[in-house]
């Protein structure tokens, strides 16, 4: 199906762009690199789950993997992936760090 090979294609920009290979990525989303081969592919479709984990793990929404919705910039998905990826002390560090730039009641 074209959309499977759209949305393949973006799951291997995903990776790309953090650096990880097939098998690393992989590992990260808990699938076999087989099975995500074939989905960066367009071959296979994925579940609901591993489409979650994908996100939770990249900071990339599911609306971009799903229908390449960039409502959320480059720059939110690296500071979702810096946070997501850092201890509770780092996470909460960055919070007070933004906080006050963004100038947002929270």
């Amino acid at each position: 199906m074209k959309d499977d090979i759209i949305i393949g294609n973006r799951i291997r920009t995903i990776r790309e762009s953090i650096s990880l290979t097939r098998e690393q990525f992989s590992e990260l989303i808990d699938i076999s690199s087989s099975f995500l081969s074939q989905i960066e592919r367009g071959d296979k479709s994925m579940s609901i789950e591993t489409l979650m984990i994908i996100s939770s793990k990249t900071g990339y929404s599911c609306d971009y993997i799903l229908f390449g919705d960039t409502t959320h910039t480059n720059y939110i998905n690296k500071i979702n992936r810096m946070v997501s990826n850092s201890s509770d002390e780092v996470a909460e560090l960055m919070y007070n760090v933004i906080r006050p730039i963004a100038k947002y009641p929270f």
